[in-house]
């Protein structure tokens, strides 16, 4: 049996009398008080008499729909959970349920293992702020400063991480705290370095799934022939190499987040399997005969518009409308100027700390210059800007001069276009100069070596050759691993 408060009450609305006897019957089973009804307003009868925990309720009843009532107790600012049952392959219901404000939403027939899980997290999401409150007699830091229990500490930092002040971050933080705890599906949308990763894991360790894994997937990063086995999992003997059973990223979030980054490069034909795997909540292996029921909550990103996607056919439109019930917008750093000094802290903060030496201080002429520059990397060119900076200083300061070469080397395309600066960047090679037969494999070679010397210029200290490069500590990681280059191990910060 489920171990919950036993005060958990529970309305059930449903016009079928052996599926309502069914949903009661399961739920009395799991210890919980269970109320029925079977129409829209024996339903608000109950609710008007009192307050429940969960409300669940079947979508078409004989005197309206079952949304209704989610939409009036979301008017009065109710603290009931709404869990609505829809019918196969509605999935226009289910998403129109989730905008209105229902918690999750079930497909008939109903899976009596899947059902509880669902409920059981309704419960726990509707009791979590009586806990909280009764556990403390001090109000609660809304998004920044304040100790809590180690749960709500991790879900403060990860707002934290979110660095900023203006009101556009402020919003954004105010919408992951409101919609975290939902199963509606949300997509993050924002350009390349606004940290739309970040995002991600705030709105999982902000959700009652905060305990369960979060499974991060860059969908451009796989080839498309291994998308589906790579997605749903394989079975042993499904093709040649395949020896074992194997999950594949849904599995491995089971109860979980599942994050789809770059989701708009996903090929269409990988979108229907994807969409019918979301809209029904089961997979099937390649290779399986049977389908897997999966819980998880899917979370995207992308930078592309994909509304523009779908009117140009390169995205599905019943797969946009699914992933987008909750949109969360983040602006790039040109429009939040005013949070520069607080990124550029922590950011030097950090690069610091991974190093290993100490964080110099950034001046005003500095930051001036910084603020000039229209940063199209955003957050990520900014931290690599920085990264550069602090290789180039003397541990003091990060001056203006020390900084106007690494800048004006990236503005120069853009502010100078005169021709003859397009000439010394565009001029032929000597004549008589042999052009490589495989252009890729001699930058490989070229950047191999430019590597090698600077690790070995400092002693195989790959966070102290990453700062020499102008590379993030992840960036030289990657190289170094690309690149099949040889380096002690666990020597990044030369402790």
């Amino acid at each position: 049996m489920t171990t919950h408060t036993p005060s958990a009450h529970i309305l059930v609305v449903d016009d079928e009398p052996d599926l309502r006897t069914l949903y009661e019957l399961t739920l009395l089973r799991e210890g919980y008080r269970v109320d029925v009804a079977e129409n829209v307003a024996d339903a608000w009868q109950h609710l008007q008499e009192r307050h429940y925990d969960v409300l669940i309720t079947d979508m078409r009843l004989p005197d309206g729909m079952g949304i209704e009532l989610i939409q009036r107790l979301r008017a009065q600012q109710r603290g009931e959970r709404s869990v609505v049952i829809t019918a196969y392959g509605s999935a226009e219901n289910a998403v129109e349920s989730l905008k209105a404000g229902a918690f999750d939403y079930l497909t008939k027939p109903v899976d009596l293992k899947q059902f509880r899980t669902v409920i059981a997290a309704a419960v726990q999401d509707t009791q979590a702020p009586r806990a909280a409150a009764g556990a403390s007699t001090s109000p609660a830091t809304p998004l920044r400063g304040g100790k809590a229990a180690a749960p709500a500490s991790t879900a403060e930092a990860s707002l934290q991480r979110m660095v900023g002040n203006s009101a556009a971050m402020r919003q954004v933080r105010e919408r992951i705290v409101k919609v975290a705890r939902s199963m509606a599906p949300v997509l993050i949308c924002g350009e390349s370095g606004t940290g739309k990763e970040l995002i991600a894991q705030a709105l999982h360790a902000n959700s009652h799934r905060a305990s369960a894994p979060l499974v991060a997937v860059n969908c451009s990063a796989i080839p498309e022939s291994l998308l589906e086995a790579e997605f749903f999992g394989v079975r042993k003997g499904a093709y040649t190499g395949a020896t074992q059973d194997r999950d594949g990223y849904f599995q491995a979030a089971q109860g979980g987040t599942l994050f789809l980054d770059e989701i708009g490069d996903l090929p269409l034909s990988m979108q229907s399997k994807l969409l019918r795997a979301i809209q029904e909540r089961c997979v099937r292996p390649v290779g399986g005969t049977q389908e897997e029921a999966v819980d998880v909550r899917i979370v995207s990103a992308t930078h592309k518009n994909l509304a523009r996607e779908v009117q140009e056919g390169r995205f599905r439109q019943d797969l946009y409308y699914r992933l987008n019930v909750i949109e969360i917008d983040i602006p790039p750093l040109r429009e939040r100027r005013e949070d520069l000094p607080e990124l550029c802290e922590a950011l030097l903060a950090r690069i610091a700390a991974e190093s290993g030496l100490p964080q110099p201080r950034l001046t005003p002429g500095a930051l001036a210059q910084l603020a000039r520059y229209p940063l199209p990397g955003n957050v990520r060119e900014l931290e690599n800007l920085l990264h550069r900076a602090m290789a180039l200083s003397d541990g003091g300061e990060l001056s203006f001069d020390r900084l106007e070469t690494s800048l004006s080397s990236l503005t120069a395309p853009a502010a100078d276009p005169a021709p003859t600066a397009l000439a010394s960047t565009t001029a032929a090679p000597p004549a008589g100069a042999m052009l490589p037969a495989d252009l890729q494999d001699h930058l490989d070679r070229q950047e191999r070596e430019i590597l090698i010397k600077a690790l070995q210029e400092t002693g195989f200290n790959r966070t102290a050759a990453a700062a020499k490069l102008g590379l993030s500590l992840r960036q030289i990681r990657y190289r170094i691993a690309r690149l099949n280059i040889d380096t002690p191990q666990g020597n990044d910060s030369g402790a």
